[in-house]
């Protein structure tokens, strides 16, 4: 850091003159005269000290006159600085004293002002950390919240919808609405008496085996799984935007590559010589109230109307391997999947009959 010149205080304003001019006023003064005088014959000893005698007393005099206005003005600069120490003093110091007083105190105002400045600075920092602190707690919480999010859509969902799920409507998954959306159905036909031919232990790991399989497939086609029921699986589609497929073509696809997925599952099951089995799927498509049903410690995301009973009916009605739908399901898919029309049949709780289509694995 540059230095500026160097002052030197040897002028009558500063304290170093005052105590060089209160100095020869004392002692020096007096003492030459007084030589001088002796010297020169003009006094004797004795008058030369009654003479001198009320001159240097005045000399010391003012020479203290001079020192102790000097340190009362120390002292006042001193209780200033102490004022701004403790708080009771705010502002810069006022004195009009001796020449290095005054520079002190101009020096000592400019580093107060400094030290403000910073003191200004820092707290604009601080506060400026505190809203970063606040932004990333916040940005942290969200995160959490998020991921939070994403494991429990993970249950339902692929993890190719995950995040689309995440960014709809503000981060809420659905909102309880009616709307139309196809419902699929399956379960393992026989499934009781095939249990009660295993172990406890090797039914959870079938069941786990055979679902991990048919929610992957769920996923893959933009499906959403509803629930298991036993060995019964519910997915639901058309809550998701598809890019190619209408929900019912969706829901069609899913339970062809199912049926062909389980057949690969069974026939390995078969060289194994474990248990195997067929499956049963029923597809409908109509109108449902969809939202969090539930109680107040239990809370299920489902679909829930009459498409929903059709639907289920249709599983029941199915054999193994066999995929039923409804017509509404057939009238809103394309002409590459191959049905056969099974007419009208009557389902339970419902007065009127349904008209239903197998559809023909290729």
């Amino acid at each position: 850091m540059k230095r500026g010149k160097p002052v030197h205080y040897r002028d009558y304003r500063s304290l170093g003159g005052k105590i060089v001019v209160a100095l020869v006023m004392m002692a020096v003064i007096p003492y030459l005269l007084l030589i001088y005088l002796f010297f020169n014959n003009q006094i004797d000893f004795t008058e030369t000290f009654i003479f001198f005698l009320p001159l240097i007393l005045i000399s010391i005099l003012a020479g203290f006159s001079l020192l102790r206005r000097s340190a009362d003005q120390l002292s006042f600069l001193s209780q200033e600085i102490a004022g701004l120490e403790s708080g009771e003093k705010n502002g810069p110091i006022q004195i009009q004293g001796d020449r290095e007083l005054n520079e002190i105190a101009s020096h000592f105002n400019k580093m107060m002002q400094e030290l403000e400045k910073m003191k200004r600075k820092n707290q604009e920092q601080a506060t400026q950390l505190m809203i970063y602190s606040r932004d990333l707690a916040l940005s942290y919480q969200k995160t959490k919240q998020e991921e939070a999010l994403r494991n429990r859509l993970s249950r339902y969902v692929g993890n190719n919808l995950v995040e689309k799920l995440v960014n709809l409507k503000d981060g809420v998954l659905l909102e309880t609405e009616r709307r139309e959306v196809t419902i699929l159905f399956a379960d393992i036909r026989s499934f009781t008496a095939i249990a009660e031919r295993m172990e406890a232990d090797d039914v959870v790991l079938m069941l786990n085996q055979y679902f991990s399989i048919m929610v992957d497939t769920i996923f893959k086609n933009n499906g959403l799984l509803d629930k298991f029921v036993g060995d019964q699986l519910i997915a639901v589609f058309g809550l998701m935007e598809s890019d190619a497929n209408t929900p019912p073509e969706d829901a069609i696809r899913t339970a062809l590559e199912m049926q062909q997925a389980n057949r690969t599952l069974m026939a390995r099951r078969y060289r194994e010589n474990k248990e195997y089995f067929d499956i049963g799927i029923g597809i409908n498509t109509g109108e449902a109230i969809i939202g969090n049903i539930g109680s107040s410690n239990r809370m299920d995301y489902t679909v829930i109307g009459d498409c929903v009973n059709v639907a289920a009916r249709l599983e029941e009605m199915a054999k193994g391997g066999e995929i039923l739908i409804g017509e509404n399901t057939f009238r809103k898919s394309a002409c590459d999947f191959n049905f056969e029309c099974r007419g009208e049949v009557y389902v339970k709780n419902k007065q009127e009959p349904v008209v239903c289509y197998n559809v023909l694995c290729r």
